[in-house]
């Protein structure tokens, strides 16, 4: 109740501010651009209130507070006060109306639901204007399927269609908590937490995966000590290092010639091939 007099109070101060004539704005602004003079400035703002609670009432279908709105508007307001320059002899009312709406735009967008969204400037152009132009379509005299609106709608404002289903979606439903439970308040049937599949291998698997990659782990181990010093060394640059060394690079290196590093390279996974057979034939099938 305290905060729908309060709104109402602000309405009637924004509603009952004097208009300012075009030379009074003008010397206002010109005295807030070359004297810093706050007052002026704020006076202009006051003079514009108006318009913040006009362009508010045009997002209060988004759910949200009137108040808040209004109090974003405002900030915006007293930016485009701030940067006015009035020697581009343009109407301050023309000016402060881009920075009233996006403030009130970036508050819908942070506010109206918990997910964050609209991040772009093609997404944001689809979250405020997709209901509208979903509310044409179906007054007109086609009778279109969601699909063939969603196409129209997709390349109206340039995004995919993919993108228009999914904004579609959200707006369609309101945020339900993972926490909420199933089947009513008092259902003892859980909450929406418990129903949703995990990707995640079950615990026996990661256990049984754990075990086989320490098995395999040991007889790759017990395999590279069948090779020799330079056949190790050649392996272990090529294979086991991050960024595996050319054929050049080791035979530089080693004093031969990079055929000769091929060679010891195939005769050193060849042992570990033989080495492995018995004990993990999948392994050998990744070394060639």
């Amino acid at each position: 109740m305290k905060t729908l007099t309060a709104d109402r109070r602000m309405i009637k101060i924004a509603m009952e501010a004097p208009y300012l004539e075009r030379d009074e704005e003008h010397a206002l602004a010109q005295a807030w651009r070359n004297d810093h003079d706050q007052e002026a400035r704020n006076k202009i703002a006051m003079s514009h209130m108006r318009l913040v609670i006009s362009m508010a009432a045009k997002f209060r279908n988004f759910g949200l507070p009137m108040g808040d709105l209004v109090q974003e508007g405002h900030i915006g307001l007293l930016e485009a006060a701030a940067r006015f320059e009035p020697s581009r002899e343009v109407r301050f009312s023309t000016y402060a109306t881009w920075w009233i709406r996006a403030s009130m735009q970036d508050y819908v967008l942070r506010n109206w639901s918990i997910v964050r969204g609209g991040t772009s400037s093609a997404q944001k152009a689809l979250f405020f204007n997709l209901r509208r132009l979903r509310a044409r379509l179906a007054q007109g005299d086609r009778q279109l399927t969601s699909q063939a609106m969603h196409e129209e709608i997709a390349a109206a404002l340039g995004v995919s269609i993919a993108d228009v289903q999914t904004m579609d979606a959200r707006l369609s439903g309101s945020d339900t908590s993972l926490q909420a439970p199933v089947g009513g308040a008092d259902s003892d049937g859980g909450e929406r937490l418990d129903f949703l599949a995990s990707d995640a291998p079950l615990p026996d698997e990661q256990v049984s995966d754990m075990i086989d990659g320490e098995r395999a782990r040991v007889w790759l181990r017990d395999a590279l000590g069948a090779l020799t010093e330079r056949e190790m060394r050649i392996i272990r640059a090529r294979r086991l290092a991050e960024d595996g060394a050319t054929l050049e690079e080791l035979g530089l290196d080693l004093g031969i010639s990079k055929e000769r590093v091929r060679q010891i390279e195939t005769r050193a996974l060849e042992k570990l091939r033989v080495a492995l057979a018995t004990k993990a034939p999948a392994l050998t099938a990744g070394i060639h």
